[in-house]
C-alpha cells in the first residue's frame, strides 16, 4: 500500500484521503485521514479540486483507472455559459484595446455577443460564479462582464420593463471603459491606494462618458451609467455629487452590482471579502447611499435562492444553509454535521465563502 494522486472524477466512496486537501485559495478543505463519502466528492467538485491523494490499491488497477479518468476528463466540454463567457471576454478585451487607442468600439458586435451570453443567464449564479483562470491584469474585463450580468438580473428581479434589460446589461459592460485610459501601474499596485491614486481613478467616470457619448445606437441611460455609477443618493458620490432622482436609474442598478463584484473579487491591493459580509455592507449603504428598494430586491433574491447551499464559515467549518429568515437574509441557519448554527445568535460567525448549491 502506498499513496497515489487520483482525479476527483475517479474517486470512490470509502477511500481514505492521505494528504490535506486545500482549496485554490489555500484554505484547508479536508484533513488527511478522512474517508470519502458522496458528500466529500460533491464538495471537492464544488471547489474545482482536480486531484487528491489516497491510499493506493493494486498498481496496475490504479494505472488503468487513472488513464481512463484522464480520458474522461479530456472529453468533458465546456458548458454553453462558459463558452459564451469566454467569447465575451475576448471581445471586451479587444473593445478596451480599441478604446485605449482612441478607436470606436463595435457596438453591434458587442450587442450580438451580449445577447448570446444572456441566453445562458440561467447558468449564472451571482454568489458562486468565479471566472476560470482569472488573472489580476484582466480583472477589469471580468469585472465588467460580471457587473453586466448581475445588473441584468437585478433589473429583471426588480420588474424593470423588458426594453431596459439589454441597455442595463450593455451599461454594465461599458461602465468602466474609462479605466482603459488610466495609467495601468495604479491597478498593479500591491499596496493600499494613496489619496492621489484614488483621485486619479475617479477620473474614469468622466473619461468613460466621453468615450461612449458619441457611440451610435446606445441610449442615454447607458452613457450616463458610465458617468454616474459612483454617485450616491445622499450626494456623497462622484464626479458631480448628484442626489436622489438626479441619478439615472441605470446608474443606481450598476452601483449595487459594481460594489458587490469589486468587494468579492481579489485585487492586488486587497483580499476578497465574504459575499455575505458585502451584502450586509450593501444593506447599511442602502440607508442614504444606495437605492434601498433595489438593494432589498438584490439581497432577497440572491439569498432566497440558496437554501441547500454549501458554505464555509469564518472559523473554517463547512455546513449547509437550511433556513433563511427573510428579515435577516445574510444570517441564515447553518447545519454543520447535523448541528444547527444560527448566525443571528452567533454574531462572531459569518459566511466566509459560498461553495455551491447542492440540491
Amino acid at each position: 500500500m502506498g499513496v497515489i494522486s487520483v482525479p476527483v472524477a475517479q474517486l470512490k466512496t470509502g477511500e481514505q484521503i492521505c494528504e490535506n486537501v486545500l482549496t485554490k485559495k489555500g484554505n484547508l478543505l479536508f484533513e488527511k485521514g478522512r474517508f470519502v463519502t458522496s458528500r466529500e466528492i460533491e464538495i471537492l467538485r464544488s471547489f474545482f479540486v482536480a486531484h487528491v491523494s489516497i491510499e493506493s490499491k493494486n498498481e496496475a488497477e490504479t494505472t488503468e483507472e487513472t488513464v481512463q479518468s484522464t480520458n474522461e476528463e479530456s472529453s468533458i466540454t465546456e458548458t454553453p455559459f462558459y463558452e459564451k463567457y469566454e467569447a465575451m471576454f475576448k471581445l471586451i478585451k479587444q473593445v478596451f484595446t480599441l478604446a485605449r487607442n482612441g478607436q470606436t468600439p463595435p457596438v453591434l458586435e458587442i450587442r450580438t455577443q451580449l445577447e448570446l451570453l444572456l441566453q445562458q443567464i440561467d447558468q449564472y449564479n451571482i454568489l458562486t460564479f468565479s471566472p476560470k483562470n482569472m488573472r489580476m491584469n484582466e480583472y477589469l474585463i471580468h469585472h465588467s462582464i460580471m457587473v453586466s450580468l448581475t445588473s441584468y438580473q437585478l433589473a429583471k428581479w426588480h420588474n424593470f420593463q423588458q426594453k431596459d434589460w439589454m441597455p442595463i446589461a450593455l451599461a454594465g459592460l461599458l461602465h468602466d471603459i474609462g479605466n482603459t485610459k488610466l495609467d495601468t501601474t495604479i491597478f498593479e499596485k500591491t499596496t493600499k491606494l494613496t489619496p492621489a491614486d484614488i483621485e486619479e481613478i475617479r477620473k474614469h467616470t468622466v473619461i468613460g462618458y466621453q468615450i461612449i457619448k458619441n457611440m451610435p445606437a446606445i441610449n442615454e441611460g447607458v452613457k450616463l451609467a458610465a458617468l454616474q455609477h459612483h454617485e450616491r443618493e445622499d450626494g456623497s458620490g462622484y464626479p458631480l455629487a448628484l442626489k436622489g432622482d438626479k441619478i439615472h436609474i441605470y446608474s443606481k442598478v450598476l452601483a449595487i452590482a459594481d460594489i458587490f463584484h469589486a468587494m468579492t473579487n481579489e485585487r492586488q491591493y486587497r483580499k476578497v471579502t465574504s459575499p455575505y459580509l458585502v451584502l450586509e455592507d450593501l444593506l447599511k449603504e442602502s440607508f442614504g447611499k444606495l437605492d434601498p428598494a433595489l438593494v432589498q430586491t438584490f439581497i432577497n433574491r440572491i439569498t432566497s435562492l440558496h437554501n441547500g447551499t454549501l458554505v464555509r464559515l469564518n472559523d473554517n467549518r463547512i455546513g449547509e444553509i437550511v433556513f433563511s429568515d427573510r428579515a435577516y437574509p445574510t444570517r441564515p441557519w447553518i447545519s454543520i454535521n447535523g448541528v444547527i448554527v444560527n448566525l443571528m445568535v452567533e454574531r462572531s460567525l459569518f459566511i466566509q465563502e459560498v461553495i455551491a448549491k447542492l440540491n
